[in-house]
């Protein structure tokens, strides 16, 4: 068939044409000869697809409904013209093929490489599996947590990890916050007996300290509102007792403290998150606040009882903190607390009664640092809180029996 032939199909119907006539031009011409008749038996039957392979770079012709294809194995046809074909895309060859596999799929840097069986959508182990590419054992990864995993299970604390293999969630303090609380203590028995405006020196910086701490020993950090408030309020409770006197000690703290409590019941109830989360927040605030302002019973205590107070807690601290086994530990507290409130009672008015003063300073002091040392804490809740609970909690203890025996 020569290349200015009409392609007849239209006109024998007896339809419209839908496109103008096109030519066809045959690439494999004088290659292999054929005559080019046309058979009728194609408009009757399915088109078949072409026999011959696709050379390489040369994308099929998309077949359009009422032109059959080239029966012939070697041939193929190549229509010239204009297309009305909008769904035709050309497919070009490998070498003029945009390169960029290279940068489609970039792996994660230090993830562990599937395997070559394992397809890329592949569910996850059934052991969770490091980011290593070792199994998760739960060891710790970092401070107070054990390793992620992405297998969906959820960090725990290292507190939670020793109640689950029946280890004990409380670590001390140690030596040196010890040594730290008995410096603060003796600082406190130092400015005691020089006059209550010294005292209230090492007074200010227990109550910044014990702020300090708090929030980060519940587990709420930063918390910098909570701390300014709960200092603000041992500042003021100290202001109002100096204002009038130590006989009107007890309405001043009580009624700070009903202030403070006011006022931290207000900020919440203006907190925008949730519910537990406001309550945690009310319920440490609030505590540390009573703490804060309760710290005051030192500055209302009389002298002779925060000397002895103040020795008998430092002695104690660092009794505590010696390598010794628990309950000895305990025993050889409390009595070396109660033999520095003899010592001390010695020195001063109070005489032998300061033993019961010094064994109740002791007890308080052992409690205090229970609290500081609960649930793994930081070094941070150690230097804060570890230092400033055993003298906080003695307070009360100084103030009442200090006013039972002088």
């Amino acid at each position: 068939m020569s290349s200015d032939q009409q392609y007849p199909y239209g006109q024998q119907h007896g339809q419209q044409q839908p496109y103008p006539p096109q030519q066809y031009q045959d690439p494999y011409q004088g290659q292999q000869p054929h005559d080019g008749q046309y058979d009728p038996s194609y408009a009757q039957e399915p088109y078949p697809q072409q026999s011959h392979p696709q050379q390489q770079g040369y994308p099929q012709q998309p077949q359009q409904q009422g032109y059959p294809q080239q029966a012939h194995p070697q041939a193929a046809q190549t229509w010239e013209g204009e297309t009305w074909d909008t769904q035709y895309q050309p497919v070009l060859p490998p070498e003029q093929t945009p390169v960029a596999a290279d940068t489609a799929y970039l792996p994660v840097q230090g993830a562990h490489p599937l395997p070559p069986e394992t397809p890329a959508y592949a569910e996850p182990a059934a052991e969770p599996v490091a980011p290593n590419g070792s199994a998760a054992t739960g060891a710790p990864a970092g401070e107070g947590y054990s390793t992620p995993t992405v297998g969906g299970n959820t960090r725990i604390t290292d507190a939670q990890r020793a109640r689950a293999e029946g280890r004990s969630p409380i670590i001390p303090p140690g030596i040196q916050p010890a040594g730290l609380t008995a410096a603060l203590g003796l600082l406190l028995a130092a400015g005691a007996a020089i006059g209550p405006y010294a005292l209230l020196v090492p007074l200010v910086l227990l109550q910044a300290v014990t702020a300090a701490g708090w929030f980060r020993l519940n587990g709420m950090w930063p918390a910098r509102q909570g701390i300014a408030l709960a200092f603000a309020g041992g500042l003021a409770a100290d202001a109002v007792l100096l204002s009038v006197g130590r006989e009107n000690a007890p309405a001043a703290i009580v009624g700070t403290l009903g202030v403070w409590v006011l006022i931290t019941l207000v900020l919440q109830l203006r907190s925008r998150a949730g519910a537990d989360e406001r309550m945690q927040g009310l319920m440490a605030t609030v505590a540390l606040a009573a703490l804060a302002i309760l710290a005051t019973g030192h500055l209302a205590a009389a002298d002779d009882a925060v000397v002895i107070g103040g020795i008998a807690v430092a002695v104690a601290t660092v009794a505590r903190a010696l390598p010794l086994p628990p309950v000895a530990s305990v025993v050889l507290s409390l009595l070396a607390a109660t033999g520095a409130g003899v010592a001390a009672g010695g020195a001063t008015d109070i005489g032998a009664s300061g033993a019961l003063l010094g064994l109740t300073a002791g007890v308080l002091a052992l409690v205090g640092l229970r609290v500081a040392s609960y649930d793994y804490p930081s070094r941070f809740v150690h230097f804060t809180a570890g230092v400033a609970l055993p003298l906080t909690a003695a307070a009360p203890a100084v103030y009442l029996i200090g006013r039972v025996l002088v």
